[in-house]
């Protein structure tokens, strides 16, 4: 295993799932497994521990569901979470995203598709299933536009670029591309970002930059 592999931590409760989970993720080279978790409590154990790059999280767990658990997570920056769920019910989408995950997959995801989302989130980009992308993108198109961000005068033109970039739903590469910058400085730009502002995560700063109208 590549010492520059991703690190994963499945979160499932069920065993068979969870497993198929783990020998898709394993298979890939540059992807290891470093922790299983059966419940909320033991994923947010397993992220504190080994502090992996990516937490796979389901939603429906006994204790403490994934919402809560992703909550937690992203509370100690411990990793990103990348949820995956059965279920497209739009509470469920608002609350994995309000909770700071960084993606949000159906488990009818193809294992191709499984890895290079984790790949993405991994490296900073964030991840939304495509039978839901739309839906998630009219909710916000069509929602009328709120006061201006809190915070939003503490960035320096860059960042608010970077910030009506990540409102188009560019990833860290294309926000590079298109502002001419490396793929590092455009990472310490998202994340001075999430600082400034207050957000947990990439999507939610997409989202809060459709809100303000920045990415029109």
């Amino acid at each position: 295993m590549s010492s520059d592999a991703v690190r994963v931590v499945v979160a499932d409760d069920q065993d068979a799932i969870r497993t198929g989970l783990v020998m898709i993720l394993s298979s890939a080279e540059d992807i290891e497994v470093v922790a299983e978790a059966a419940d909320g409590t033991s994923a947010v154990r397993a992220a504190d521990h080994h502090r992996p790059d990516v937490v796979l999280m389901d939603i429906r767990m006994p204790g403490i569901d994934g919402i809560e658990a992703t909550r937690r997570i992203l509370d100690a920056a411990s990793s990103q979470v990348l949820v995956l769920t059965t279920f497209d019910l739009d509470d469920y989408v608002d609350d994995a995203l309000a909770a700071g995950a960084a993606g949000f997959l159906l488990k009818s995801v193809d294992a191709p598709s499984l890895c290079g989302a984790v790949r993405a989130v991994a490296r900073g980009d964030g991840v939304l299933a495509p039978e839901i992308t739309r839906r998630v993108i009219d909710r916000y198109a069509n929602a009328p536009r709120r006061v201006a961000l809190p915070g939003l005068d503490l960035l320096t033109a860059r960042e608010s670029d970077v910030l009506a970039c990540l409102g188009r739903g560019l990833s860290n590469a294309e926000i590079s591309a298109a502002l001419v910058i490396t793929e590092a400085t455009t990472k310490s730009h998202v994340s001075r970002v999430l600082t400034k502002l207050g957000l947990r995560s990439r999507t939610q700063a997409a989202i809060a930059a459709q809100d303000a109208g920045l990415a029109d």
